[in-house]
């Protein structure tokens, strides 16, 4: 793809937040080229206007969080790596609370909303992050590097100790056929012990096994089974290619992470924006790369993005 992409119109679904419980609706709009995705919570007065971007981000620890001094929006990994996946460029994402609809716990209910309304071509042209040298971050046992590539291909490793998950690998080049149909309905997952845990102290109030995989000490208590054999390992990639797009841009690059989370992703992305002899920004149709050191620089209280060089 080498234009930029919007929706041809608006769609709209209902769902409960996976910690807040609430019920919520998100109504997915067009946008304008270089907008990027935008939300924008409705139930508030004034409206709050939330970019979808690193700059943003207030929360890693459950979910990503996205907000500034007018509001936030928990939970949207899902939404943005169905955006990605797709390969939406430009949405208004109108949501009436704090939290995006867990649906079923996996990025196809979203995905699903796009393809019912499809894509309109834009006359800009898409720009990408071409990686150019390795980055890598590490905070334990957990690391996560990231390297020049062609086009956006995630290797991704988990190691728990439980008979259900163990040691899974995931390797695959990002094509909107191959998110669609190998990691876009791959499901969110937890522990039981964990989950009453969270419970108790006022969270994952709206988890259920109609919205999450959940197992015991020895194995999954839905009915349904597994989607894929190793359902667990790419949900992992499908929460790191939504949290990479809130970089503002699609990336070439390959991924390569074992046991990492919302919060290291996040680093990852920090550490590409403090280096940005890295990367640089290009127009796949152009005959010269734009500006190779031109970043997005955000001011959280007033929600504006203006462009300067590093």
């Amino acid at each position: 793809m080498v234009f930029q992409n919007t929706l041809k119109k608006y769609v709209m679904a209902s769902g409960i937040g996976l910690h807040t419980g609430a019920r919520v609706t998100i109504k997915l709009h067009p946008a304008p080229v270089d907008s990027g995705i935008r939300f924008v919570r409705t139930d508030l007065d004034p409206v709050a206007l939330i970019p979808a971007n690193i700059g943003y981000v207030t929360e890693t620890s459950l979910a990503t969080t996205v907000g500034n001094a007018a509001g936030s929006v928990s939970t949207i990994e899902h939404l943005m790596a169905a955006f990605f996946g797709m390969g939406i460029d430009n949405a208004i994402v109108e949501i009436d609370g704090p939290e995006v609809p867990i649906m079923d716990g996996s990025a196809y209910p979203f995905v699903a909303m796009i393809k019912q309304v499809g894509l309109s071509s834009q006359k800009a042209p898409r720009r990408y992050i071409e990686i150019l040298e390795p980055v890598t971050v590490s905070s334990g046992d957990k690391t996560i590097t990231i390297s020049p590539c062609d086009s956006l291909y995630v290797s991704v490793g988990i190691d728990f100790d439980h008979p259900m998950i163990a040691r899974q690998q995931f390797d695959s080049r990002v094509t909107p056929h191959i998110f669609e149909r190998r990691i876009s309905r791959a499901r969110t997952f937890g522990f039981l012990k964990e989950v009453e845990y969270l419970k108790e102290n006022g969270l994952a109030l709206g988890g259920c096994l109609d919205n999450a995989l959940v197992l015991d000490d020895k194995t999954i208590l839905n009915q349904d089974g597994l989607r894929f054999s190793d359902e667990f390992v790419r949900h992992k990639a499908l929460d790191l290619i939504g949290d990479i797009y809130l970089l503002g841009n699609p990336v070439l690059g390959k991924i390569d992470s074992f046991k990492s989370g919302h919060a290291i992703h996040h680093l990852l992305s920090k550490e590409l924006l403090n280096r940005p002899y890295t990367w640089r920004l290009v127009e796949l149709d152009a005959e010269r790369p734009a500006d190779p050191w031109a970043v997005q620089a955000i001011s959280g209280e007033k929600g504006i993005f203006t462009s300067v060089s590093v």
